[in-house]
């Protein structure tokens, strides 16, 4: 597991990954900015890592990993593995520039006061959807929302090995319909303003309880996509 791990850091994931990884959480520091907006991009790595520029499907990745002395079931876990490196990495970036995020958002918000005690017209700087006061809960989406996204990848693409189109397509597809009504839409929706004054001790227990339900689901992801693997012919 150790060495397919390792092939996938030095071999599958194409340098374009570790851009978006590093380079799209700095969304967060965009004033008046939709917060869920900025983890949607993490799946467009899904395609380059699983075809990549000269890489992936194009060199046969997948026909070459099934040829090594290997199972099945740890090329689908290695997989996983990686996508999830992705995942939690881009979220740890974006919890680290949260609290910068915060001091924009509050000097935006002094200027504006400022410029309505000089008589002039000016706006508060508000997130579309969830707010900053709601970044936890904005996560606990995120973490639930790449789990539902791999268990619709991950099967797709393992039916037959080669379904990349499709399973991207489905896949970012349903992400952004989820996170657009879930981070963005929600809290317009009548008896649920609340959610931007949610206290910050159910918030984590939301991203708890979501981790934990991730966690489950990607164990799902793992059986069915592993015993896809196991039945297609090369």
């Amino acid at each position: 597991m150790k060495a397919l791990i390792y092939k996938e850091f030095k071999l599958a994931m194409h340098p374009i990954c570790y851009l978006f990884i590093v380079l799209f959480p700095f969304m967060v520091l965009i004033p008046i900015y939709p917060l869920g907006v900025s983890f949607i991009y993490i799946l467009a790595c899904y395609p380059i890592l699983f075809l990549g520029a000269n890489k992936g499907q194009q060199s046969n990745d997948l026909l070459y990993s099934t040829l090594l002395p290997v199972r099945k079931k740890d090329i689908v876990l290695a997989r996983i593995i990686t996508v999830l490196f992705m995942q939690v990495t881009s979220m740890l970036i974006v919890s680290a520039l949260y609290p910068l995020a915060l001091l924009i958002n509050h000097s935006m918000a002094e200027a504006a006061a400022a410029a309505r005690a000089a008589g002039e017209m000016a706006k508060d700087p508000v997130n579309a959807g969830l707010t900053l006061n709601s970044f936890v809960l904005v996560l606990a989406f995120a973490v639930l929302g790449y789990a539902l996204a791999d268990l619709i990848f991950f099967p797709i693409y393992y039916k037959h090995g080669k379904s990349i189109v499709m399973s991207t397509l489905f896949t970012i597809i349903g992400f952004v319909f989820y996170i657009g009504i879930f981070t963005i839409g929600l809290p317009y929706v009548p008896g649920c303003e609340f959610l931007n004054s949610l206290h910050i001790g159910i918030q984590f227990a939301c991203l708890g309880g979501t981790i934990l339900l991730s966690a489950l689901i990607h164990l799902l992801v793992y059986k069915i996509s592993s015993k896809r693997l196991e039945k297609v012919d090369f």
